[in-house]
């Protein structure tokens, strides 16, 4: 596996010189390191240690898949350079142990979270070694602080799955088509005045983006929410932005081994929405949502609302592999293909959206489902919209277990 990922590296990552790093003699340390490792876990964290030298948002590995999934009953997020309980998982451990949304989290598992190590945490619990249970210290919003002890929540999947046929091809279909709604856009219309669109990722094709403009142009404004967007395809971030221009505008010039073209979206002309528009981000943010931010704020077609992005923009491809023959081991690579230079002459990867204005919410907030940025947005734009009631308007949706 190692191998492997070292060539697709070398032959594909988008700076020659690999920022500075001597790649080969990371690759040779690392399977020094493999070699003498009695872990399984530990030898596929060796390869993905040597990718992270890289510091790339988009390089990283995509180890095999585990025949369990563990669910730690909890989500943290970064507010600001503050790391906090998002949401806790109904009838879990870490609900039976009183965690709260709204909980500042101070460690976990002894290391403190920040905004350049938390997805560096949640990759390795969640992807590389995953843990029975994890240990965290947690500050209450009126600044208590506890050690509390969470137990992680084991599903048993199959060893072995089988795709040519019996039920096995069923289950991987509903597990899509229930990532497929958790994925969905959904919308919300207050009157003529303003329609509040939320999107979760960037995975709609034309149509989708056409039918979403379309009942837009029905009002004078929108709020576009991004927060907790990761981003996906390129597609999906021209047709939405050509969805919000009456003219094309180039999303970001591509800089890789070769002369690449820009990437530019074409305008829909008079399908295009050209109300009000004030798009909201926060840490979770990333990758097409941040490039979405940053063009309505260079072409000053609206407003970007609430906490920085999370700075990781680059274009990348997965390349895929497996070990065996008729039953095989998948496993793969992502990696940087190019880097995406903006009209502004910056990238911003590792840098991320500022607002233009900054709008956090507060411990209090989250314990009580408050949503001080979208009622924020929604007051700049002319229509009232409490706290509380912005709260309740786009409820969580758990996976399904």
């Amino acid at each position: 596996m190692l191998e492997e990922v070292a060539r697709d590296v070398q032959k594909h990552y988008y700076d020659q010189t690999f920022h500075g790093v001597d790649w080969n003699a990371k690759v040779r340390e690392a399977k020094e390191k493999i070699l003498s490792e009695t872990s399984l876990n530990m030898s596929l964290a060796h390869i993905a240690a040597a990718l992270d030298t890289l510091n790339d948002s988009h390089t990283f590995f995509l180890p095999p898949p585990r025949p369990f999934r563990l669910d730690y009953g909890f989500r943290t997020v970064m507010v600001g350079d503050r790391c906090f309980i998002e949401r806790v998982r109904p009838e879990t451990d870490a609900e039976a142990k009183g965690l709260k949304s709204g909980d500042e989290v101070l460690t976990i598992n002894g290391l403190h979270p920040t905004r350049e190590t938390l997805w560096k945490m949640d990759y390795t619990l969640q992807v590389l070694r995953p843990q029975p249970g994890l240990q965290l210290i947690l500050r209450r919003p009126d600044g208590e602080e506890r050690q509390v002890g969470v137990a992680a929540k084991a599903r048993v999947t199959q060893r072995v799955t089988d795709l040519t046929g019996g039920n096995d091809i069923w289950d991987v279909v509903r597990d899509m088509e229930n990532e497929e709604h958790l994925m969905r856009a959904r919308s919300i219309e207050l009157g003529a005045e303003l329609m509040i669109l939320k999107l979760p990722e960037f995975m709609f094709d034309q149509p989708d983006i056409d039918r979403m403009m379309a009942k837009a142009r029905k009002h004078q404004a929108l709020i576009l929410d991004l927060r907790g967007n990761p981003g996906g395809a390129i597609d999906t971030l021209k047709f939405l932005v050509g969805g919000i221009f009456e003219k094309d505008v180039k999303i970001a010039d591509r800089v890789g081994r070769k002369e690449m073209k820009p990437e530019v979206a074409k305008s829909r002309g008079g399908n295009a929405f050209t109300g009000k528009l004030i798009v909201l981000v926060d840490s979770k943010s990333a990758s097409a949502a941040e490039l979405f931010a940053r063009i309505v704020q260079l072409e000053r077609r609206g407003l970007v609302v609430g906490d920085r992005s999370s700075g990781s923009v680059m274009e990348a491809k997965h390349y895929d592999h497996h070990v065996g023959t008729d039953t095989i081991v998948p496993y793969g690579v992502s990696i940087t293909e190019s880097d995406l230079i903006m009209s502004d002459g910056k990238s911003l990867e590792h840098s991320g959206v500022t607002p233009d204005e900054m709008v956090l919410p507060t411990g209090k907030d989250m314990a009580n489902g408050r949503d001080p940025a979208l009622s924020r947005a929604a007051g700049m734009l002319g229509v009232r919209l409490t706290p509380e009631d912005a709260g309740k308007l786009f409820p969580f949706e758990w996976p399904k277990e």
